[in-house]
């Protein structure tokens, strides 16, 4: 007899007459998503190190003109501070084209796959995997969280 505790939890197991083929489909989907958000992470992290990089050459430019160098100064400030990182657009703008264009709608699919094919559930293909891979009854290798 199975110990209920020793299960994954409602959240994590598959509804009934759900096949192997969509669980998998849905892992790979999931994948995917977590990919995209990954790339998402990234890109805020270009934005922010682009805004930084910004405000320290604001700085330097500054620097630069207290040390006698203002033809220097006057040429970074006109030429590269505040300057589009492509065609129209700081980064700010990109990351909202992306949220808006790519991101939104790829989050908005996955959720409708998931809500179509197995009730909303999440990540039944992982919460499988560590079920077959656990070693069942040893410490460190429960079903979910004491309590739980």
């Amino acid at each position: 007899m199975v110990n209920a505790a020793d299960s994954p939890d409602e959240a994590h197991r598959r509804p009934d007459g759900v096949s192997d083929a969509t669980v998998e489909a849905l892992g790979k989907l999931s994948e995917a998503l977590e990919v995209v958000e990954h790339a998402r992470g990234l890109l805020y992290g270009f934005h922010r190190l682009t805004g930084k990089a910004d405000l320290a050459l604001g700085a330097a430019v500054e620097l630069m003109r207290a040390a006698g160098h203002a033809d220097i100064a006057d040429r970074l400030n006109a030429i590269i501070i505040g300057r589009n990182v492509i065609d129209g657009r700081w980064t700010f703008q990109i990351v909202e084209d992306y949220d808006e264009n790519y991101y939104s709608a790829f989050v908005d699919e996955e959720r409708a796959a998931r809500q179509s094919l197995v009730e909303g559930k999440k990540h039944l293909f992982e919460a499988e995997m560590k079920e077959n891979r656990r070693t069942h009854d040893m410490p460190h290798h429960e079903a979910r969280p004491t309590g739980v």
